[in-house]
């Protein structure tokens, strides 16, 4: 029993260090890349297709509509994440897309994106957050579609919301998010 539980322990870890040590950003694949423009500066985000084929292609397919473009981060826990992606602000609308869920063993590592959901498991919209640590209560629970490749610094400094809600007064905003591929540089 002891050996199931240390061997299991010694793989969560593993799979910890993994999704929390960055990508090399210049073997990033454009295609699957974001850049998430903050006041403060660019964050680079790897798309994880691979996990999450139908989330992956709804936001890049909002992104180049230029949905997320000015959206504020209307929830945001200091230690815990920040979320985004809703044109009203209020936390209650999206795109009006609902998508299934494509849950993984990936775990929300700091620096991991996933879908925020009602507690119906495939009522992802167009909502998602950034986790500031490792939040594996989360873990098989949302649905993990990118991870901070560089610029984590900047979400860091994302404006914090009321400790109990996460509700955030002048909250700040999304300034534009581009799919890497699009934007030349």
């Amino acid at each position: 029993m002891f050996a199931k539980k240390w061997l299991a322990g010694i793989a969560a870890l593993i799979a910890a260090v993994f999704f929390t040590i960055p990508a090399n950003a210049g073997e990033l694949d454009p295609e699957n890349t974001l850049y998430l423009e903050l006041k403060d500066g660019r964050v680079v985000i790897e798309m994880l297709p691979k996990y999450a084929p139908n989330h992956v292609a709804r936001i890049k397919e909002l992104t180049r509509q230029g949905f997320y473009d000015g959206i504020v981060f209307h929830r945001v826990i200091d230690g815990f994440m920040a979320q985004t992606g809703d044109p009203t602000g209020t936390g209650m609308s999206g795109s009006g897309q609902k998508l299934k869920a494509e849950f993984s063993n990936i775990p929300h590592a700091r620096g991991t994106l996933s879908m925020a959901r009602s507690s119906s498991v495939d009522s992802a919209d167009s909502q998602f957050f950034i986790v500031f640590k490792a939040s594996p209560f989360l873990n098989g629970k949302y649905t993990v579609w990118g991870r901070v490749v560089a610029g984590m610094e900047f979400v860091d400094a994302i404006k914090k919301g009321h400790p109990q809600s996460g509700a955030v007064d002048g909250p700040d905003k999304i300034v534009s998010m581009k799919v890497a591929a699009d934007v030349k540089e």
